[in-house]
Order: structure tokens, then sequence, then C-alpha cells
């Protein structure tokens, strides 16, 4: 099947033509499904310490842009996954953009997601201090629940859930029509990280909780151990190491990788941990050996964390191909360790055509435009 496609005057990158059965397509379906919650992001970056109470730290940048769910969705749209996303969105300014952003701007499908007359659109402010963040958050729920949103489920090769305490509907229905279900964790304030939760993954296909998240969950005290204890109870287990990169168990194929993560200066991490998901979902939908689904994954994280603008950052095809090409253009590429990691990308990106998507030729709305000062 052709690799390349053309829409809304866009040439694509298409990483599934070569398992896609003929016309799937168009079949009305999507490659991802994803519910959640779409937040305003506002991004603090360049801040030398943390404020203090009573005092004010001035930021070296800022940017504005759709977060929470919209940062895998972006990410995955921007790797060629046609990704379907449900979210209830409020009718304020904010609503109006993400909705514009997503739709138009990142070719996100919104046929799931509903709009709601007063309900305000959430607000998380973030602050990016040596290569980390913190953040601060204001919503309230959404009108509707994601199975309420989405109903039936729609023809998918995959989804992204939350485990929770108990599988949503749509997530059951989802798995029992042979979705393969990927799974977040985010961090439980309450810090009791309920092993209902962990129950829960007999419905999952992966789950790719960060380090920290991994051993709350399990109660160890090192993520190698935590990491096991996950493959135990789903196929696909994945801990992500931050700066030390990730590691994963198939239990599937029986392999177990541990691969680096790229040497790169950070500016804002802020939706790295997606781009890195809705990479190794298109790693894991594409058939690639368990460690270059892993590497793949990093170096979307790691392209991702190299720009400012939170979902903005997430790279395309057209970026990839880019690294790839400056990557061997070095005097040093034939001794070069990192480049012989990625030697599985040769063959893909030797498909990817010259006007595949670049982040730097989306252009936001002026509202959502990150700004640096």
């Amino acid at each position: 099947m052709e690799a390349r496609r053309e829409h809304n005057g866009r040439e694509h990158f298409d990483p599934l033509a070569a398992v896609r059965p003929a016309g799937a397509a168009d079949d009305g379906g999507c490659d991802l499904l994803l519910s959640g919650t779409v937040f305003q992001d506002i991004i603090f970056t360049g801040l030398g310490q943390r404020p203090e109470p009573g005092t004010e730290v001035w930021s070296q940048g800022m940017g504005s842009c759709p977060g929470g769910v919209a940062n895998q969705a972006i990410a995955a749209a921007r790797l060629g996954l046609r990704t379907s996303l449900a979210a209830a969105f409020g009718d304020d300014g904010y609503g109006d953009v993400n909705w514009k952003i997503l739709e138009s701007q990142e070719e996100v499908d919104l046929s799931l997601s509903r709009r709601f007359a007063g309900w305000p659109s959430p607000v998380t402010v973030s602050l990016c201090v040596e290569q980390d963040r913190s953040m601060v958050t204001h919503g309230l729920p959404a009108p509707l629940s994601g199975s309420e949103l989405i109903g039936t489920p729609p023809r998918a090769l995959a989804a992204v859930a939350d485990l929770a305490e108990e599988a949503e509907p749509w997530v059951l229905a989802a798995h029992g029509a042979g979705v393969k279900i990927f799974g977040d964790a985010g961090w439980d304030p309450s810090g009791a990280w309920s092993a209902k939760r962990l129950e829960q993954l007999g419905y999952f296909h992966a789950f790719m909780p960060n380090q920290r998240e991994a051993m709350a969950f399990t109660g160890t005290d090192n993520p190698w151990s935590a990491l096991y204890m996950l493959a135990e109870r789903v196929p696909v287990a994945v801990v992500t190491l931050g700066a030390q990169g990730a590691m994963a168990v198939d239990s599937e194929s029986g392999e177990e990788e541990w691969v680096p993560a790229l040497p790169v200066t950070a500016h804002d991490p802020t939706g790295a941990g997606d781009c890195f998901g809705a990479a190794f979902i298109v790693g894991c939908l594409a058939g690639w050996p368990l460690g270059d689904r892993l590497r793949f994954a990093n170096l979307c994280a790691s392209l991702s964390v190299q720009e400012l603008g939170g979902s903005f950052s997430a790279p395309g095809w057209g970026d990839i191909a880019d690294w790839w090409h400056r990557a061997n253009a070095r005097p040093e590429r034939q001794s070069s360790q990192w480049l012989r990691r990625f030697a599985f990308l040769e063959d893909i990106v030797s498909r990817v055509p010259d006007g595949a998507l670049r982040r730097s030729a989306l252009r936001p709305p002026s509202s959502a435009l990150p700004a640096q000062h």
C-alpha cells in the first residue's frame, strides 16, 4: 500500500501502510481512539528557580497550547495515525481556540467531542525548572463522561485509556471488539495507588507508567522490580526513566529491552511523555521489534523537549527525516553508536516524502503561539 497520502493539501506519510489492509484507510474507523480532558496549557520556561511564597519569578519564555489528552492526540496525528478524540470543550475562548487547532490545524477527528455552554475550559499552568516541571491546574468535572461521549466505540486499531479502579464501559466495549488498549497512569495525589487499578490491566494490551508511578503502584523500591511485576499482569509493560531512557518487557514476543535516552538539552518537557506514548503505539501497530519501538519513542520524546511549546513541539515525519539526515551527515557517523541503534529508520525514512509534515510549517492562531521574551 502507498505510504503517502494527501489530505487538506498536505502530503502525509502513513507509517502503517505496510500492514494496513487495502481500503482500511477509508473505512470510517480510526487508528487511535483517545478520551480525556483537554486543558489549556500555559507554559513558563527558563525559570531559574521555583517561586517562593511572597516572591515573583520572571521566565525567559512562555507559550500557550492545547494540553492534557490533546498532547497525545496531536503527537499521534503528526506521526500519521488517524486519530479520533472524545472530549468536552467549553464555549469560552480557550475552547474555541483548542477546537480549531485540533480539528483544522492538527486534523484530529472531533466527531465524538462536544461543546458545552457555560462549562469553563480546564487550565494548567506549567513551570519548567531545571529540565523538570511543576503544575497548577483548575478545572470542573466534564458534563459527560468519556463513555457517554463515545457510546459504541468506532472501529479502531488501538485506544489509550486511564488506568482507573473500574474500567469505563467504552474501554470494556473496545477491548471486547479487539482494540488494543494502551494504559496511562497519571500521578495519584492522594498517595493511595489502589491495587484495584492494577486489577484492570487484564483489559489492556500495554501499560506505560513512568518510574515513580510504576514503583508507587507495585510497592517496589526500584524500576526493574516494578517492571517485572507489571509484566506479570499485562502483555507489554513499559517503564519510562526520564534522562535514563526506557525499559520494557513484551511477554507476547519474549523480548526484554532497556534503551538509553538520547543526549539532548531539554528546554520544555511538557508533553514529552505523550510523544513517547504515541510513538510507541506507532511501533506496536507497525509490528516493529521491541527495541526499535523504544528507540523510536525515545527519539520522538527527545525531539519534543528540544522545542518550546508543549503539544506544538511534537515532531512530524519531516522532523524525523531531517534528524536522520543530519545524523548521517556528521563526520563521525561511521563510528556512531547512536546511528547504528537507529539503523531501522533508514528504510522508513527513504519512503518519507519531501513534503512530509514538519512542526515548523504549522502556524497556530496568534493567540496560541508560543511567545519568547
